[in-house]
């Protein structure tokens, strides 16, 4: 007789995650490196700092659950409960560890911190638990057995769990893997989901091992595809595979990335391949598309500097802006964008340089220039391109999809058939 799949519960622990304020992404990884076993979640619960609560929280749990994972509540701090009342749930005691005050100690040292006498409280662990190392704070996990019961504790900063996670967690689950399940990401531009569709309505797939996912964001559409198979990874793989593979006959002029990458990332590989610099020119988007060029590691190899020319002022002095094309045709236009893509590639003689200026909103909009619009350009040496967009949604979306559309544009130019360079692949 087959065994039943365990039945496993997350709880999330912290009064802040029930204000609006705070959102648990941590059950959300657990979730998804379980159904990468073939595992799934049977319920998920938030629960405050109060020893009431916790203290309910557990009882359920143990009587409902094969599996509990816990998140958070492992800290120094007086609220930090979770071991305490975990423990009295189990009736075990807390047993002091020399060992881990000591790696706290050296920890705080490293940092040039004096360690506060409540960290002492971390070195306290569950009676026969197995303690699972924290690479990346003072909190150490727990592993502990409760009959046929598993007890995951494990620390709230995501930093900290998934590390913890990786290292002393997943190695312990694999034996309960039920399914072999393989994932791949494709990610597109210049498109819209609807238009995506009509190309590819006829190859969602029949097989119930597959599984295709569209999601759209600002500027940008996924195909999400996962593969199962209860033999091997190898098999699981090659139907993703084959179903990536006809995807991508009819969708190459739109990927940019079929392994996951964010645009960002894959226009700075192609300017490192190439050995081109970067600069930015940025009016409405205040910083945002330097931020995500500077988000990706390795990107001052190739990120030069930009200018947030929000003021008429600015875009003139620092620019060059001839003053006459702001009088003649205002700062969102496409003869201002190119003039603040050609000025800022001069002042920073960089290969290349994009520039945004346009009408965020949600004021500011005429009939003749209304919210979303904005103009996006692209000096390199030989030219400028600049082009007029009108973009939906509210401020954020608006910022998010021009800084989109420019490092489209960027991306195209560099993926030319002149360059032989494919942006969805790595060289």
């Amino acid at each position: 007789m087959t065994p039943l799949p365990p039945k496993i519960e997350i709880i999330a622990v912290g009064t802040e995650l029930l204000t609006p304020y705070y959102q648990d992404t941590d059950s959300l990884y657990i979730t998804q490196r379980l159904n990468d076993l073939g595992l799934t979640v049977s319920f998920k619960t938030i629960v405050g700092d109060t020893t009431e609560d916790l203290q309910q929280c557990f009882r359920t749990a143990l009587q409902r659950s094969d599996w509990i994972f816990t998140v958070g509540g492992l800290g120094p701090t007086e609220d930090d409960r979770t071991r305490e009342v975990l423990a009295a749930a189990l009736e075990r005691e807390l047993v002091f560890r020399p060992d881990i005050l000591d790696r706290i100690k050296t920890l705080f040292k490293k940092l040039g911190v004096s360690m506060s006498a409540a960290n002492k409280k971390q070195a306290y662990i569950i009676q026969d638990a197995a303690v699972l190392d924290n690479n990346n704070g003072t909190a150490p996990g727990l592993w502990i057995e409760e009959g046929n019961k598993h007890i995951i504790l494990l620390p709230g900063p995501p930093r900290e769990l998934k590390s913890m996670f990786e290292s002393s967690v997943w190695p312990r689950i694999q034996s309960f893997r039920s399914f072999f399940l393989v994932r791949r990401t494709l990610k597109m531009s210049g498109t819209g989901e609807s238009f995506i569709e009509s190309l590819i309505s006829d190859l969602h797939p029949q097989d119930s091992r597959l599984n295709l996912t569209m999601l759209s964001y600002p500027g940008q559409i996924e195909i999400h595809l996962t593969g199962r198979s209860e033999t091997s990874e190898y098999e699981a793989q090659a139907l993703v595979e084959e179903l990536r593979m006809h995807l991508e006959q009819r969708l190459t002029p739109y990927i940019f990335s079929t392994s996951g990458e964010e645009l960002e990332a894959v226009v700075g590989r192609l300017l490192t391949s190439k050995q081109k610099t970067l600069a930015v020119a940025e009016s409405c988007t205040g910083g945002l598309l330097g931020h995500r060029i500077t988000n990706i590691p390795g990107s001052s190899g190739y990120f030069v500097g930009g200018v947030q020319a929000y003021s008429n002022q600015v875009k003139l002095e620092l620019l060059g802006v001839p003053a006459e094309q702001v009088q003649r045709h205002g700062a969102v236009s496409s003869e201002v964008a190119g003039s603040m893509a050609s000025g800022i590639r001069s002042k920073t003689r960089s290969d290349f340089a994009l520039a945004i200026t346009g009408v965020a909103g949600p004021d500011g909009g005429t009939p003749e220039k209304p919210v979303g619009l904005v103009y996006t350009a692209l000096a390199y040496e030989g030219g400028i391109v600049c082009e007029r967009n009108i973009f939906p949604g509210n401020r954020e979306t608006i910022k998010i999809r021009s800084t989109q559309k420019a490092l489209s544009m960027l991306l195209k130019h560099l993926s030319s058939p002149q360059s032989g360079a494919h942006p969805g692949r790595k060289p």
